[in-house]
This record gives C-alpha cells, structure tokens and sequence, in this order.
C-alpha cells in the first residue's frame, strides 16, 4: 500500500464504498482494484480504531452533497464543464452527463486515475464520458496559473462548475486560498463547492489523532484552516456553507454524531 498524501484516496473510497444509499456513488468501490480490496479494508480499520470509526458518515455526506450541487448546476445549463481539483478517485464526471470534465490532481494519482479510468470503461462499468486528466502541483503558482489556461481553453465560453475536494487541508494557507479563488480565473465559473476545515475547529481532538495517524504514514501533518469570512471575500459571494450537523439534518433528518466526534469538513458553495 503506498504511503503519502495519495494514501488518502484510497481511505476516501473505501468510505464512500461502506455507505453507497447515502453517498449515492454505485461506482466508489470500483475505483479500488480487486486485489488491493483486502489492503484498502485493514488500512480503513486502522484509520477508525486509531482515529475515528465515522469516515464513512462524514465522506458520504460530504460526496452527495457535492454531486447534488453538480446535478443542480448542470440541470440549470446542460452546457456546463466540470472541473475538479484534487479528483482522486472521485466518480462526479462519470455519475452526471457533463459534456467534457477536467480532472487534476498530482502526476502520480492523475496517472493511477486515468489508467484505473480506461481499465473500468473498458469492462464497461463506466459509461462513456469524455474526462481529460491533468497533472498538476496545486501548490505552485505556476501549475495553478496553468490550470486555469487550460479550464480557459477547454471551456471556450462554455460556464464551469469547480469543485475542491479533500485538499485544502494540505496545502499552505496562501496555496489554499488561491486554489479556492481559482475558478475566477476560467473566465465564467457557475458554481464553485470547496471543502475545508474551519478555523473554529483547528483544535479538535479528531484532527489531533488524525495528524498522529498521518505522520505514522508519510503524510503531512501540517494543515490550512480557512473561516466563512475569508471564503465570502474570495468568491465573492454570500455562501451555502454546510459542516457535518447540517448535512446529517439534510439528508439523515437528525444528527446522529455529534461534530465533536467527526472531522469538521465543511463544503461551501457558491453560485
């Protein structure tokens, strides 16, 4: 099993796999190779007994909410582009018809993505969809800058939905506001959904044992917080702003974790 950032990837699927109803994702446990099932499972169990036994919950609340935002954005212009940053191995492109999506993340986990991609189309699980893969280090003002030519390029006109999953946390505070406001320089971005950790909740207890856990596997424990406040400012617009309470009460109908006991990933969108 590989170490590093890309690590998490894998923990993502296997917890959108665990709650398929909720996260409305057929195609989570896909994106996991059948011989490396077994591997992804012991590692998601070491994940819950060491830090908390929820990841499931919080990813698939965090997934559905994302994809209902997308339907509504395409539904509303059918035209739309899809852009994600920090894709992993996400299946938005290919659970809703965009015309053409964009998906970037960093050259190892691009490669692994597009490769895994042609292997699941080609055994007809996917449908067909036209995703194009980017290399890129989100944390590089120059990658960033050719992010955007190419959202530019590939959009021609054509509005954008932008989404940010799973990876401001890792990134430097500067490097995180930056790829959040990154959608305003495609040239017509109508919606943008990121997600984040608030700065309210840099001292939760799940976070700490989260940064123990990551620094046993090669992962960064260093971590970006941002507020609504700073979001607002960047997007320039007021924010549907969304922690784990609200998206329990939205498609659970109660809390049933409190926040105190999950990772305080919230998704805030703007229209």
């Amino acid at each position: 099993m590989h170490g590093g950032v890309a690590l998490t990837a894998y923990l993502v699927n296997e917890s959108r796999a665990r709650r398929p109803d909720l996260a409305a994702d057929p195609l989570a446990a896909a994106w996991i190779p059948q011989g490396d099932r077994p591997g992804v499972k012991e590692l998601w169990q070491e994940y819950a007994d060491a830090v908390y036994p929820h990841d499931d919950l919080v990813v698939a609340l965090r997934g559905r909410f994302i994809a209902d935002v997308l339907g509504t954005a395409l539904e509303a212009d059918p035209d739309t582009v899809l852009v994600v940053c920090g894709a992993g191995f996400s299946s938005y492109p290919w659970l809703l018809p965009f015309p053409v999506a964009l998906e970037v993340d960093l050259p190892g986990m691009a490669q692994a993505k597009q490769r895994r991609a042609a292997e699941l189309a080609a055994a007809g699980t996917l449908p067909p969809r036209d995703v194009r893969h980017l290399a890129a280090d989100l944390g590089s003002a120059a990658d960033r800058d050719r992010v955007a030519a190419a959202v530019r390029e590939l959009a021609a006109g054509r509005p954008v939905a932008y989404v940010v999953e799973g990876v401001l946390f890792y990134l430097p505070p500067d490097d995180a506001l930056a790829v959040a406001a990154l959608g305003a320089g495609f040239g017509g971005t109508a919606v943008t959904a990121v997600s984040y950790w608030p700065a309210a909740a840099s001292g939760s207890t799940v976070l700490a044992g989260q940064r123990d856990w990551f620094r046993s596997r090669a992962i960064p424990p260093e971590a970006s917080y941002l507020t609504n406040g700073e979001l607002t400012s960047l997007l320039g617009r007021p924010l549907l702003d969304l922690g784990p309470e609200d998206l329990q009460r939205r498609y659970l109908g109660a809390v049933t974790v409190p926040e105190s006991e999950l990772i305080p990933e919230y998704v805030a969108v703007a229209r």
